[in-house]
């Protein structure tokens, strides 16, 4: 099953987590160190909270996530296919798991990924953190207007 993923900074963990219990009558999946995400069934989609204080409501990031890293190589496949550059990563940590995913930029640079999630990890980032060219992810909120090659 593919879902949709909205990944959103927020300055109150533990408020927007008791608000979106209550909008989508449902509990997270997990809550690490500022972190939490949602997986919701209907309507299918993954919910990821960061918290970022001073940044709350803003986008961090969109995703679809699918079932395998198969289906990411093939995603990854056709975005290049259809002429977008097409960022891939493979066995990083991000969001306290380890995924495989490529990254693609909308026309106002919003930064989407496609990813499959192969194990849970104890930590939000790989180490040593992402460079502040890569926003994706991070408790850093995306600026929407910054070229593509900006982030992730």
């Amino acid at each position: 099953m593919s879902r949709v993923q909205l990944a959103l900074n927020v300055d109150d963990l533990d408020a927007a987590i008791t608000f979106y219990s209550k909008l989508f009558g449902s509990r997270p999946a997990k809550v690490r160190d500022g972190y939490a995400n949602f997986a919701i069934a209907e309507p299918p989609l993954k919910l990821v909270l960061i918290q970022n204080p001073g940044q709350g409501g803003t986008l961090n990031h969109l995703g679809v996530e699918v079932e395998s890293s198969d289906l990411v190589a093939a995603a990854t496949d056709r975005l290049r296919a259809e002429g977008l550059l097409a960022d891939v990563e493979e066995n990083t940590t991000c969001c306290y798991a380890v995924q495989d995913k490529v990254w693609v930029h909308g026309p106002d640079a919003e930064p989407w990924e496609v990813y499959t999630v192969l194990a849970d990890a104890p930590v939000m980032h790989d180490v040593p953190v992402a460079t502040e060219a890569s926003a994706c992810c991070s408790s850093t909120p995306v600026e929407l207007t910054a070229p593509a090659s900006t982030c992730c």
